[in-house]
Parts: C-alpha cells; sequence; structure tokens
C-alpha cells in the first residue's frame, strides 16, 4: 500500500488502512462498519472519522487508478503491448438520495426472449486482460472504474448527457496518457463497435470489437494519377455484406483452432474468412479495418464477425484477443461474491462514486499480494467432496486472509521462543468474524 501514500493526508492514510484491511477480512457486507468490527475498533467513539474518509476527505481516485495501472503493468505486463477488457455492469441500488439512479436492463437475468428491468447505478470498468503466474490462467484487473449517470439523473442536475460510448472514449485515452510510451490494445463487446469510437482512438490504441453483418465495407479507393480531377476519393467499390457470404459458394473458409470458446471449448475449430476493407458511414471520415467472418463447423454458434483497428494483426490473434474479454465477467462475479459488490450502503454522491471504484481496485491488489504468498505449485482449498485443481480468486483471498490473521505473529516473535501466542483480542475477532459471517 506505499505506493499510495502521496494521495493521502496523514490523518486519512491512517483510516485508509484500517478500511483496506477490514475489506479484505469482511466476510459479508462491506459497510464502514464491518470493516471497524473486524479490525477490533467496535468502540471507537471516533467513528465517524472512518466515513469521512469516503465521503468528506480529499483525494483522487482516478489519481489511485494510475498508480494500480503502474503496480499491475510492472508485475504482469513489462513488455509488450496492454490488452484491456473494458465493459460495463449494473450495480443495483434503490433510493431517492442515489442521484446517478437509472432503470436499465439486467443483463444477468435477462435473456434474449426475456427482458428484466434493473435499478442501479451504471459502472464502466476497465481491466487490465494479462496472465497470472500463479493462476495459470489469463485474469481481469480492474484499473479505472467510471460512473456512468443515468440520462435523467444528467437532465435533472442540468448536465450533458454522456452515452457510454463517450464514456468509453475519455477512460481509453486517460489510460494512454498515463502510459504514453507502451501500445494498448481495447477489446470490447457490440457496445463500444461504433464507427465513432474507432475514430476517437485509431490513433492512439488499437480497439477489437464485434461488427454488424451489414456493416458498410468498400474497398480501398483507387490510386489517383496527375490525370485524376475532382477531391480524392474516400473509399472504392462497395464490398458485398458480411451476411452474403456466408451463403456465396465462392468464400473460401479456413479452419483454426482456437484454445478457447464459447462453452468453456477447449481447442475448438473455427472456420474463418478475413480481409482489410474500408469501414464508412455517413458523415464520418472513413477507417480501414481488418474484420473476421467467424461460423461453427458444428453449428451450435450463430455466424458472427469481429474488427480490429490495427490491419497487421492476424485473424487468429483478433479472436484469441477477443476472447481473454470473457474474464472480464468473471471478475464481476467475483467481486460481488467475495468483495461485497453491491452491499455498501453509503447514499452520499461523492461515496458512492468512490466506494465500487475501490472495490474493484482492491480485486487487483490481492491479487498481486497473492503473488507472493502463491505459485503454481500451491494446493488449492478442496475437499472429499469439492474436486478443485486450480487456483482461484477465493484462493487468493484466502491466503491474503490468512497472512493477515496470523501471518505476523512468528514474524514478531523472538527467536528463543518456542511457541508463537496469538493475542486474546485477535482469537475474539476471528470467532466474532465465523460466527456472525452472512
Amino acid at each position: 500500500m506505499g505506493a499510495f501514500r502521496s494521495q493521502f493526508t496523514a490523518p486519512s492514510w491512517q483510516h485508509v488502512l484500517v478500511l483496506i484491511m477490514g475489506c479484505i477480512l469482511a466476510p459479508g457486507k462491506r459497510t464502514v462498519t464491518a470493516c471497524l468490527r473486524m479490525t477490533g475498533r467496535t468502540r471507537d467513539p471516533g467513528f465517524a472519522k472512518y466515513h469521512h474518509v469516503l465521503n468528506r476527505a480529499r483525494w483522487n481516485p482516478r489519481a489511485l487508478a494510475g498508480i494500480v495501472l503502474t503496480l499491475i503493468v510492472a508485475r504482469l505486463v513489462p513488455e509488450g503491448a496492454i490488452v484491456i477488457g473494458l465493459d460495463d455492469t449494473i450495480e443495483r441500488r434503490w433510493g431517492r438520495s442515489i442521484t446517478a439512479r437509472g432503470i436499465y436492463r439486467d443483463p444477468v437475468r435477462s435473456s434474449h426472449g426475456h427482458f428484466v428491468k434493473a435499478s442501479g447505478l451504471r459502472w464502466l470498468s476497465f481491466m487490465v486482460l494479462a496472465p497470472v503466474p500463479w493462476a495459470g490462467v489469463v485474469k481481469a484487473l480492474p484499473v479505472l472504474t467510471l460512473l456512468a449517470p443515468s440520462e435523467r439523473a444528467n437532465t435533472k442536475q442540468g448536465r450533458r448527457h454522456k452515452t457510454l460510448t463517450d464514456w468509453a472514449r475519455q477512460g481509453i485515452m486517460q489510460l494512454c496518457r498515463w502510459l504514453p510510451e507502451r501500445h494498448f490494445i481495447f477489446v470490447g463487446d457490440s457496445s463500444f463497435g461504433t464507427h465513432d469510437l474507432v475514430q476517437a482512438v485509431k490513433q492512439h490504441a488499437t480497439l477489437i470489437s464485434r461488427l454488424r453483418l451489414d456493416a458498410n465495407l468498400f474497398e480501398k479507393p483507387p490510386e489517383r494519377s496527375r490525370h485524376s480531377l475532382g477531391r480524392p476519393a474516400q473509399k472504392g467499390a462497395p464490398l458485398p455484406k458480411l451476411k452474403t457470404l456466408l451463403s456465396n459458394p465462392a468464400t473460401v473458409w479456413h479452419r483454426i483452432c482456437v484454445s478457447a470458446w464459447y462453452g468453456h471449448k477447449q481447442n475448438k475449430e473455427l472456420e474463418i474468412t478475413s480481409d482489410i476493407a474500408i469501414w464508412y458511414r455517413p458523415g464520418n471520415t472513413p477507417a480501414t479495418i481488418r474484420w473476421v467472418l467467424v461460423r461453427d463447423p458444428e453449428g451450435r454458434r450463430d455466424p458472427q464477425a469481429f474488427f480490429s483497428t490495427d490491419v497487421t494483426l492476424q485473424p487468429a490473434e483478433i479472436i484469441a484477443l477477443f476472447v481473454r474479454r470473457w474474464q472480464v465477467e468473471v471478475t464481476f462475479a467475483e467481486t460481488r461474491a467475495h468483495l461485497g459488490v453491491e452491499t455498501q450502503r453509503q447514499w452520499s454522491d461523492k461515496a458512492i462514486a468512490r466506494t465500487t471504484p475501490v472495490l474493484l481496485g482492491l480485486y487487483s491488489l490481492i491479487i498481486l499480494w497473492a503473488a507472493d504468498l502463491l505459485t503454481s505449485a500451491s494446493s488449492p482449498y478442496a475437499a472429499a467432496w469439492y474436486r478443485k485443481t486450480h487456483l482461484t480468486f477465493s484462493d487468493a483471498i484466502g491466503a491474503v486472509r490468512f497472512s493477515l490473521w496470523v501471518g505476523d505473529i512468528s514474524a514478531r516473535s523472538a527467536p528463543h521462543r518456542e511457541r508463537d501466542k496469538i493475542p486474546p483480542e485477535r482469537i475474539i475477532r476471528m470467532a466474532q468474524a465465523l460466527c456472525f459471517a452472512a
């Protein structure tokens, strides 16, 4: 935590350390009072000062996000391109005091034929998609999380409404400014596969997303000669729609094998076709992209298309990078299950805007701390009735909690002592955490 010391005053810093430790140790809700209970401060008459860290103290969550990005990149991505997954999630919250609240489609409970509304806050999160050595898989580590207020909330407060694409553009530009010497690859779903976002970021980073099967694609404009008249052409002849290529017998398909696919499929064979084209929309500057059309030989999934603003990437690389973003949903689920996202109860605007990004950032810090405690040879927490072969985030937070509960006892004991004694007050707190776990 020393990397964040410069962002807080001395009194606030001591309170921050208490809250962070309480967030890690608390087994249920992540309220300020739950954090105080876990750290043995139930009798502290000055409990309000811990609330002030979130709703009054002067510190910038965005500056903390830049530090988290630096720590993750230095530890997990020291060289090469930095792959960032971006996606939005709904934090279900109710109450008139929550001004940024809106009514959205619940992505978890809804399906293609069933629409479920949810009241809550919309967050847009940017996560580093990098292999974690102790887990042996790619993890999505949250870095920057932005609150996207609803249109009704912005109208009520007299502010210009920003769409999800607007927030994505600002977040992408912010990450690129933090590490201008590194190349970023941003991977998002169809919500971010827009022509406007491509135009805004194509000079600064690579964007990979889904592409509509009826997108307007064109050939490159013909080269001009000294006899050419008029303004230079922005596009060439129109290309067939991607959906027509599926039924065209002249389409040349190539078979590839991807390491991961839908339904936890491994070593899945796919048929693809790809090319470079000009993506054009009236009123916008054309963009050069590489598109990839994918179909399942077994016919279990509908055909889909992807694109990349970096035309030098191979089709298999584009698919592999897009598959990485599925870990974003895993991170959202694990933060809800293990870090209590959606259980906090702040009502002030400042505390609401700070708490969820901090909890998501804490997920990344736990992954990094676990790297000092776990290795690929470590055994996961399993049982005879629960066969578990791979380390997950529950093992990571368990290792960090164990280190906080008992790890410093032996470290502080004198060399001549034969047995280590756990302080009685700590035993009581551990028993209370077990007895009152929700």
